[in-house]
């Protein structure tokens, strides 16, 4: 198992190379079209938005799917609950050595992906796929390592062969919908399987959005999708802001507002529904409440941003902390 000097290392490496990718943006003009991830995959052509690079946007999501698969209960739960990042560290790699469960091998690798020791968790996957080759999870917990150190083509390999494995768990699919990487949602299988997933699991709100989000926006199947996406689930804030935006193109700008307007009411927090909603009403001549959207709009991305800034600092104290 990797020692911590070289963990460290791996670690302030890329805190320091996320420090250079995340530049602070001059405030938003309101004429300005700030680009978007909506549902990874809706627009391959958008790669920019909120101040920050949306495919680290996209790894960080789906790093914490990751974290969500695990189910153990240790002491390094504990001290994680706890607020002790670096002793929860430890505890799992101690645990992986002890007993290389593909719990604790999962656990372990996880941690090594929240804390962006990326290289260092591709190791400790790839050796639970080898002990475990059956185990989902810990072929999407590779996938995800390799898609967040950028071997894209490697990634999408595991993430199709996860998805292949028991094509029923919606777990692998779930991941998919989150990537907003062009190389992987362009290629061969992407869309296929994400229309697998809506056809084996036709009353699945999830299935109908993701799949949707791979669809030409003009498409009549992709509105029909969405539009029962929100009836199987009305609290699906991210399928009524997609098909927001499929009524905006299609030029029905009241039904453009009422759908942006349900998925601020489901997340409050959605920057670009408020971003959208702006728009909308300005379109229509509302100039008041296109103003009072897009300073919603702003007030949420400052926060975002000041967000972005105290996770990069949590990682900047956990890398001090395996030095000494």
């Amino acid at each position: 198992m990797t020692n911590y000097v070289m963990i460290a290392a791996a670690l302030a490496l890329a805190a320091a190379l996320f420090g250079q990718n995340h530049t602070s943006q001059a405030p938003l003009q309101y004429f300005d079209e700030p680009n978007f991830i909506v549902a990874g995959v809706a627009d391959p052509t958008q790669r920019g938005g909120h101040g920050s690079d949306p495919v680290l946007r996209s790894a960080e999501a789906l790093t914490k799917e990751t974290a969500s698969l695990r189910t153990g209960s240790s002491a390094a739960d504990a001290a994680e609950r706890e607020g002790n990042a670096l002793e929860a560290a430890r505890e799992y790699q101690r645990a992986a050595e002890l007993d290389p469960s593909e719990a604790n091998l999962f656990d372990w690798g996880t941690e090594l992906l929240k804390h962006r020791a990326a290289d260092q968790a591709v190791e400790v996957f790839t050796n639970g796929h080898r002990l475990f080759p059956r185990s989902t999870r810990t072929l999407l917990g590779l996938a995800v390592a390799l898609y967040s150190r950028g071997s894209y083509d490697q990634a999408a390999q595991r993430f199709f062969e996860a998805a292949d494995l028991n094509p029923t768990d919606p777990a692998p699919y779930m991941f998919l919908g989150k990537i907003s990487n062009g190389p992987i949602t362009e290629s061969p299988g992407f869309a296929e399987r994400l229309e697998r997933f809506a056809r084996l699991q036709p009353e699945n709100a999830w299935a109908n959005y993701y799949y949707a989000a791979t669809l030409p926006r003009t498409s009549p199947q992709a509105r029909a999708l969405l539009e029962k996406a929100v009836r199987l689930d009305p609290k699906l804030g991210d399928a009524f802001l997609l098909l927001g935006i499929v009524y905006a193109e299609e030029g029905n700008l009241t039904k453009a507002i009422s759908a942006y307007q349900s998925a601020i009411d489901t997340a409050p927090s959605m920057e670009e529904a408020h971003y959208r909603l702006a728009q909308a009403y300005r379109k229509t001549g509302d100039t008041a409440k296109a103003q009072q959207e897009i300073e919603l709009y702003q007030q949420l991305s400052r926060q975002s941003a000041q967000t972005l800034e105290r996770e990069r600092a949590e990682i900047q104290q956990f890398v001090f902390g395996l030095k000494h």
